[in-house]
């Protein structure tokens, strides 16, 4: 099994867990292949929900130009829902969950395809 495979097979559980046990395999692959190198990068793997910087970067670099949604008020209430989704307490919060989360919510899958 190659490192993506196992990548994949790591963010397919993470996503079951908070997905109610769905999961769309194609499209979680478009996630990692859209997120590069960076799923290898154990501190760029993750999303903090409590740095604003960094959920600014996500709306910025992934809501707006990956998913093309410009409505900052729903990107940040999309944003904050998949927070409170994935959990507080979870420090694992890997992007490639967080992103397909975000992309499930407000029905761009096909954005990224």
């Amino acid at each position: 099994m190659s490192k993506k495979d196992e990548k994949i097979a790591l963010y397919s559980e993470d996503i079951k867990k908070f997905d109610g046990g769905k999961l769309d395999a194609d499209f979680l692959a478009i996630v990692v292949k859209n997120l590069g190198p960076s799923i290898y990068n154990a501190n760029a793997e993750k999303v903090s929900c409590s740095d604003q910087t960094e959920l600014d970067r996500v709306r910025t670099n992934f809501i707006e130009k990956k998913l093309d949604v410009h409505d900052e008020a729903l990107a940040n209430k999309t944003m904050q829902e998949v927070c409170e989704q994935v959990g507080k307490s979870n420090r694992n919060k890997y992007r490639a969950t967080f992103y397909y989360l975000i992309a499930k919510k407000l029905n761009k899958e096909s954005a990224l395809s």
